[in-house]
């Protein structure tokens, strides 16, 4: 039987935390949206959010969170 619930999402939770953590060690960023934000997370730990400008270029700044 498939798992469901609380159980599936324990199995996800689990296989995204290892994929973060490898990607980490292979010293590359990760990236994923946060309260509507689109987030780059280097291997470092640094967090930044990703803008687009009105002329379409992408600008990165260091996020802080609260």
């Amino acid at each position: 039987m498939l798992p469901k619930g609380k159980e599936l999402q324990a199995i996800l939770d689990k296989a995204a935390d290892q994929a973060r953590k490898e990607a980490k060690q292979a010293g590359a960023s990760i990236y994923y949206i946060r309260e509507k934000k689109r987030i780059r997370e280097s291997a470092d730990g640094q967090k930044y959010e990703i803008l687009i400008d009105d002329s379409g270029n992408r600008i990165e700044r260091i996020l802080h969170e609260q």
